[in-house]
C-alpha cells in the first residue's frame, strides 16, 4: 500500500544526456569506429616520437604532423558530434564536414605511411608506427565507406536540400501542394 503512494512522480528526461549517441550525426558503430581513429592515430603518432634517429627524416616529419593532425582533429570531431557543442558552433553540413574531413585525412595518412615505410630504415619503432598508420588508415577509409553506404555523399544529395524561400513557396513546393489536395 505505501509503495503505491510513493511511486516516482519524474520521468527520466534523456534529451539532459551528455553524450547524444546515437544521433543523426553519428551512429554507434561510427562513434566506436570514431574513438578506433583517435586511439590508433595517437598510437601512430607516439610511437613515431619514439623514433630517436632517422636517415632522412622529411618522411618521419610528414607522418608525424599527419598522425598528430589525424589525431587531435578526430578527437574535436568526435566531441563536438557525439555532445550537443556542434550545435553551438553553426554549422548545418556537418555531414559534408565530417565525410570530407575523414576522407581527406584517410589519403594523407596513407600517403605519409607509404612514404615513412619507405624511409624508415631498421628501427623497430618506425616500423611499428607505420603498422599503426596503416591501421588508422583502413579505419578512416572503413568510416568513410559506413557514411557513404549509410547516407550517401551529403553534397550530391540535392533533394535534401532545403531552399531558403522566406516563406514563399517555391515551384517544386507549389507542385506537390497542388498534387495533395488533389489526392
Amino acid at each position: 500500500m505505501a509503495e503505491a503512494v510513493y511511486t516516482p512522480t519524474t520521468t527520466p528526461n534523456p534529451g539532459k544526456s551528455f553524450c547524444l549517441i546515437p544521433s543523426d550525426l553519428l551512429d554507434r558503430n561510427r562513434f566506436i569506429l570514431k574513438v578506433v581513429e583517435v586511439a590508433l592515430s595517437f598510437i601512430a603518432f607516439v610511437l613515431e616520437e619514439t623514433v630517436d634517429s632517422c636517415f632522412t627524416c622529411s618522411p618521419l616529419y610528414f607522418f608525424e604532423f599527419v598522425s598528430c593532425t589525424a589525431f587531435l582533429f578526430t578527437l574535436l570531431l568526435l566531441v563536438l558530434l557525439s555532445t550537443k557543442l556542434h550545435e553551438k558552433i553553426h554549422i548545418e553540413a556537418w555531414p559534408t564536414v565530417d565525410l570530407i574531413y575523414t576522407g581527406v585525412i584517410a589519403v594523407l595518412l596513407f600517403i605519409s605511411s607509404c612514404v615513412f615505410a619507405a624511409d624508415r630504415g631498421p628501427l623497430v619503432q618506425a616500423t611499428v608506427a607505420v603498422v599503426f598508420g596503416f591501421l588508422a588508415t583502413g579505419a578512416f577509409f572503413i568510416d568513410v565507406g559506413l557514411m557513404v553506404k549509410s547516407k550517401g555523399l551529403p553534397f550530391l544529395n540535392k533533394d535534401k536540400k532545403q531552399e531558403h524561400t522566406n516563406g514563399i513557396p517555391t515551384p517544386a513546393e507549389e507542385e506537390r501542394l497542388k498534387d495533395n489536395e488533389t489526392v
